[in-house]
Parts: structure tokens; sequence; C-alpha cells
């Protein structure tokens, strides 16, 4: 149910309130279950997909479809990240040309070979990746997380995390898996409040207390000894970590401020995303509580900056609930935010001298405008209040821009 609750007054970030996006950071602070799901596969059963086959083309039906997703959908109970690491070994065809951009989009009549590479096991190396520190001290970090880069090691991203350059920062040792890995998907089963009860959370993602998904860009804390993760864990459990998120959205929302109390789990019709489920009967999902407020209305209602808070950390939250209410996250393919539908709003609604450079942008947006922009937590060893802010990065700011010159109106 989605229930208008009064909402804070308090001022947004300046940040959003100057009409010029600024360069300078705003930095404030302040006194798994390993294997892969099947609805047919009985507990502790493990399928291994290594070696299958796809040889089929793609029908009328499908329509334009990105190659990773369509070949999930024809092979049944695989995950995507198991399909995109086949695709990135070269292990993928289509019209007879290898192809390995897992993004690769197919059509109709497309001829598809593909064949599922074999399981490795994950291992998390220190690797010397540049990290945006935002704070530091011998019990916690935290980090800027870039969008495009992911948290921790899975099949398919096993390099070039942000836990491969935590490893390097912090001189730890290397980490690895006690098992082969059957795939950790892009949609997890973890989510916040679960994260680190599994063996793999322990071997993969040391320090990990929660995830930004690797589209979204902001500030995230890691746990630099056993009694930190402990405590931060617990405070995600108590849901008494603040975490402010702001995001660009394909419309207005009505009511422009509320709480959207409604369940999150797997969508039974597509799964590599998550859905909000209202049904009575609605098997695995879970309790899941977010409040927005409009921040900016911009491009004439076209699109709008909106601050989110969570009550809750379920696996995609904001980019279910924001479909549920009917706002996709600006770029955010999956959950609708598509270029067509963000060009269908804002075309009606601004000038045709636009139109153009609107399409261009867009067409360069490559991640949901989604960005964590403040945390705030009890420090694990002091006791004290400690809070951190950071603005959004340029693909951000820069589309904000556009927009704001379109129109703009505070709300």
């Amino acid at each position: 149910m989605l229930s208008i609750s009064s909402v804070s007054r308090c001022s947004a970030p300046s940040f959003f309130l100057s009409q010029k996006p600024t360069a300078s950071r705003l930095l404030t602070v302040h006194s798994s279950s390993t294997r892969e799901p099947n609805s047919n596969q009985n507990p502790g059963q493990r399928i291994n997909y290594s070696g299958v086959k796809l040889e089929e083309s793609v029908d009328s039906k499908s329509g334009k479809s990105r190659l990773d997703s369509w070949i999930s959908s024809r092979i049944s109970g695989i995950s995507r990240a198991r399909v995109q690491s086949s695709i990135k070994s070269g292990l993928v065809s289509v019209n007879g040309k290898v192809i390995d951009k897992v993004s690769h989009n197919v059509k109709a009549g497309d001829k598809v070979n593909c064949v599922i590479s074999e399981l490795q096991p994950l291992r998390a190396e220190p690797e010397n990746i540049p990290l945006d520190i935002v704070y530091e001290d011998e019990n916690v970090l935290v980090v800027n997380k870039p969008a495009h880069m992911v948290v921790h090691p899975a099949p398919g991203n096993a390099t070039g995390t942000l836990v491969n350059g935590i490893l390097h920062h912090c001189s730890l040792p290397t980490v690895s898996s006690q098992e082969v890995l059957s795939g950790a998907e892009d949609v997890s089963d973890d989510d916040d409040e679960g994260l680190c009860s599994s063996s793999y959370a322990a071997s993969v993602r040391p320090g990990i207390v929660h995830r930004l998904d690797k589209g979204t860009s902001g500030l995230l804390v890691v746990a630099k000894d056993e009694h930190s993760h402990a405590h931060l864990s617990e405070q995600f459990k108590l849901h008494t970590i603040k975490r402010v998120y702001v995001s660009l959205t394909c419309g207005v929302p009505a009511p422009m401020a509320g709480r959207i109390d409604v369940p999150i789990g797997r969508d039974v019709s597509n799964r590599i995303r998550m859905a909000a489920i209202v049904e009575p009967n609605r098997g695995q999902a879970r309790h899941a509580a977010s409040r927005y407020k409009v921040i900016e209305i911009l491009a004439g209602g076209g699109s709008a900056l909106v601050e989110w808070r969570l009550e809750t950390g379920r696996t995609h939250q904001i980019r279910a609930h924001a479909k549920y209410i009917g706002i996709p996250l600006l770029g955010d393919e999956v959950y609708g935010g598509t270029q067509n539908m963000a060009l269908s709003l804002l075309r009606s609604r601004t000038q045709p001298s636009c139109h153009r450079q609107l399409s261009l942008s867009l067409s360069g947006l490559e991640r949901p405008c989604l960005h964590a922009l403040a945390l705030g937590f009890t420090h694990p060893c002091t006791g004290k209040e400690i809070h951190f802010s950071c603005p959004p990065p340029p693909d951000f700011t820069e589309i904000l821009s556009q927009l704001r010159e379109m129109g703009t109106e505070k709300v």
C-alpha cells in the first residue's frame, strides 16, 4: 500500500538548490546460498549448467533484447551472471560471429549459438584500483563508489570490484571461496539485512555489510575488523542506518511525497529483476518500505529530482518501488525507464529545438540515475553518530543540468 505521511521539512542538500552543478565535493562529517536458484530444485541440490548448448533463432515476439537477457530467458534456471561469463569467454555467437559484449542487442531472426562456460572458483585478489575514500579510521572505511563498479566478486565480474580495491588499500591477504561457486545472481536473494550470513559472504565479500547496485554511485561503508563488521551488520538489521538517495525519474510521482509500503520479491515473469508484490499470496516477497519526496520538477513535468529514504534494505528496492508508483528511474532499462519512455514524456513538454540534444544525452545514459547521497551510522567503536554526504558524479549532474534548462520548479 502507498501511504502519504508527514515528510521532514529539512532543506535539501545545497548542491541541488544550485542551478549550476559544481565540480567540488560537498563532504560533511559529523561528531548465501551458493547454488543456482531453480523452481524445480530440491533444497541443497545444485544444477551444473557447464557445457549446456543453445542453438536458437530469436522469434518475432522477443523484439529487440539484450543478448544476456535473451539467453537467460531461454535456459530455465540459469543466472544472468553465468550467461555473461559465457559471453565474455567468447562462447556465444550471433549469426556466426562471436560476440563478447553482454549488452549486444539481438533482434527477430538472429541466430544465436551459445555454450555455457565451466564453473570457476572465485578468488578475491588485491588490485591497485583507485578508490575515492571519503573517510577512514582504524575500524571503518567510507567509499564513494563510482557507477559501473561491482561491489564484490561474482561470476562474470571476478576482478575490478570494490572488494579487490579494498584488499589492496588495506593490505589484506587474498581470500577465496571454499567451493566452486555456481553463480551469484545480478538479483541476489541476499539483501542488506542478510548479506553476511553465508560462508560465501565471508570469503569473497570481506568487510562488506551492504551493497549498491553496479549502476548506482555513492556512499558505502566497509568494516575493517570483525567487531565493526558485526556491529554495522546489526545496525542494518535494526534499520538504524541512515541512508538518503537521489534519483532522476521518468515523470513526476503523485502525490509528490509519501511512503511506499509494498513487499518486494523476485519478479516471476522476469527473474533478473525484483518486483513490488501486492498479492496476498506473495511467496518469498519480503517487507519493504521507502519514503520519497520530490525536490524539483524538471522539464515541465517530464522528469523529477526525487529524494529517497530507506526503512529497509531489499535488493533493487528503490528501482522496484519507483516502477511500482509509475516513475521508473531515468536510464533504468531493466525497470522500465527506457530511452523511448523518457523521450515520449519529455518531447511533449519541451521545445522541438531541445529534442535532438535530449535524444543524444539519453542515448549516452548507461545506468539508472540513482546516487547514494548521504550515509549515517553509529561508529562501532566510539559509539558516536557520524554522517557523510557526497554529490552525484558528472553523468548525473550533466543530465540534471540539461533538464533544468528545459524547465525547473522547486517543491
